[in-house]
């Protein structure tokens, strides 16, 4: 499995702007979905973000749509999460995960579709 680590995570006023950066191991990230999700305390992690291998779509939360971007950067191996007009219900620990398939996208919201996770980067958004 792709090892995964988050980045970028921090302490931000409410309409600020935010970059995460999930940065892989090997040589084929390029062929992965991966996929953002977050987790409030107290709540159920949320699907945030995807982006499917061979597919030129973005996915998004409704809560993000309008507000975040997902991209990737081949040559970097990176998938990025470039987060506007945060709110201070943006505040979670923000995870990274991926997919070596390509899952139907009724799943690809579904955190049970990504075996690799990485270990999660903090955003607290202030008012």
């Amino acid at each position: 499995q792709v090892q995964l680590v988050e980045s970028g995570g921090g302490l931000v006023q409410a309409g600020g702007s935010l970059r995460l950066s999930c940065a892989a191991s090997g040589p084929t990230f390029s062929t992965y979905s991966v996929a953002w999700f977050r987790q409030a305390p107290g709540k159920d992690r949320e699907f945030v973000a995807a982006i499917r291998r061979g597919d030129t779509n973005r996915y998004y939360g409704d809560s993000v749509k309008g507000r975040f971007t997902i991209s990737r950067d081949n040559a970097k191996n990176t998938v990025d999460l470039q987060m506007n007009g945060l709110k201070p219900e943006d505040t979670a620990v923000y995870y990274c995960a991926a997919n070596s398939g390509r899952p139907i996208t009724s799943s690809l919201r579904r955190d049970m579709a990504y075996a690799s996770w990485g270990q999660g980067t903090q955003v607290t958004v202030s008012s």
